[in-house]
């Protein structure tokens, strides 16, 4: 468990990283990168016409058509497999096709639509409309798009297809999109905060504390992009880590990188159980001193089993007991059972108490009251508790006076793509319009 003392120092050490990575002078160095997105329009409500969104971050994309009419919203979306070949060539000659095949599904090859592009894999923003990948992750192994613009190889195989007009005009990333996706139904949203297998945060932050912002702007705020897994990675958080967040770095394919994310995110939390009942095993605590085959295995006690346990009411056990004979653990007993959910809900804790303690850090930064956090992920949506830990943590700590509350965002890589385009589309009609003014 962690302490207040802990938490508040967490909160501050958090801050100067984000300060830093916003910085010229120390963004190199900041473990928390703070990308700027150049994501300045956020949705108002009063967006209309249809809209495009590419979803793409794993092994299959979707194409979404997003009809927008003034807080009105209808959607028609397609999810298309990528196939290993592709995975490893011809990436986005193979998006066109199948972004071709649903738009003539649909009828709109000729309409030249807005389309907002959520890529999940690393780049640096150069942009709105144009990021330069960094690397490939997930199984893609596409030397030739590394160093290039997502965009422009994406425009050129439209150009090479001619079948179908699109407008490009966003990429992104789905923390983003969890917020914009939010922010269309409730404008306080400020806040993208993703908790599922892995985690990340974005915030809107004042233009003038953004020395990394390129180019010029006559807007306020723009999108930041924290990647705050990576907090931690200079040794920040070594005094609040157990000897079993140690053992899951030192484990892990990455270590010594995202410290952060390995004490949190459903990725490592099971793992982090399984490690801690092992030991205890060791010492002849648990279950007989006796573990199983299946046990000794790194990561088969999944995360989504903490969820199980602690949706179960409290002194009954016939959910963890299942957990347990699926990993030949049937020979504890009560009080095995009773130590085992009392560490399931200390980790639980603990993950909403560090993820808390960022957003303590944000909502004080940047002054908006009310504040509503857009949230998605899988372990947050399961979790029976995690909303309610994060509610008690956060109103602990966050300054007197300012309202915040928690919303579950819906579908930020795809729908939030599309707002994004949206927003962008809204904004420049806009200023053509007071432009052309007398």
């Amino acid at each position: 468990m962690l302490s207040d003392k802990q938490i508040k120092e967490i909160s501050s050490r958090f801050l100067g990283d984000v300060k830093n990575g916003l910085a010229k002078n120390t963004h190199h160095s900041s473990p928390v990168k703070c990308y700027v997105t150049y994501v300045q329009d956020l949705p108002n409500g009063k967006e209309k016409g249809k809209f495009l969104a590419l979803d793409l971050g794993g092994s299959n994309f979707r194409v979404l058509v997003v009809d927008l009419d003034e807080g009105k919203f209808e959607m028609e979306s397609k999810i298309y497999a990528i196939p290993l070949e592709k995975m490893t060539g011809t990436l986005f000659d193979h998006i066109v096709t199948c972004l071709s095949d649903f738009l003539h599904e649909q009828k709109l090859q000729d309409q030249n639509l807005p389309l907002g592009f959520t890529f999940s894999f690393p780049v640096r923003q150069i942009s709105l409309d144009s990021a330069i990948i960094q690397r490939f992750t997930k199984g893609f192994n596409i030397v030739d798009g590394v160093g290039e613009d997502v965009v422009e190889l994406l425009k050129a195989a439209l150009d090479r297809r001619q079948d179908i007009k699109v407008d490009v005009c966003a990429v992104l990333n789905d923390t983003v999109g969890t917020l914009m996706a939010c922010a269309w139904k409730n404008q306080t949203c400020k806040i993208g905060l993703i908790i599922g297998t892995g985690t990340n945060t974005c915030y809107v932050e004042k233009i003038e504390n953004v020395e990394m912002f390129e180019g010029k702007t006559n807007k306020s705020y723009v999108i930041i992009n924290t990647e705050n897994p990576a907090f931690g990675d200079d040794g920040k958080l070594e005094f609040v880590l157990t000897e079993f967040d140690k053992e899951v770095d030192s484990n892990s394919i990455n270590k010594g990188q995202q410290i952060y994310e390995k004490m949190i995110s459903g990725m490592y939390l099971g793992e982090l159980v399984r490690l801690i009942v092992l030991k205890l095993i060791k010492e002849n605590e648990m279950f007989g001193g006796t573990s199983s085959d299946l046990f000794n295995t790194q990561y088969l006690f999944e995360t989504k089993y903490m969820s199980d346990i602690e949706s179960e009411e409290a002194g009954k056990w016939e959910k963890m007991y299942t957990i347990l004979m699926g990993l030949d653990m049937g020979h504890g007993n009560e009080q095995d059972f009773v130590n085992l959910r009392y560490i399931v809900e200390a980790l639980s804790r603990r993950a909403a108490a560090l993820v808390s303690a960022c957003m303590v850090t944000l909502i004080n930064k940047m002054d908006f009251n009310p504040v509503t956090i857009g949230v998605d992920g899988t372990l947050y949506k399961l979790h029976p508790n995690f909303r309610r830990m994060m509610l008690e943590y956060i109103g602990k700590f966050v300054k007197k006076g300012i309202k915040f509350e928690l919303m579950l965002s819906e579908d930020g890589s795809g729908r939030g793509a599309a707002l994004v385009a949206a927003a962008a589309i809204r904004a420049r009609s806009e200023q053509l319009a007071a432009t052309s003014k007398p």
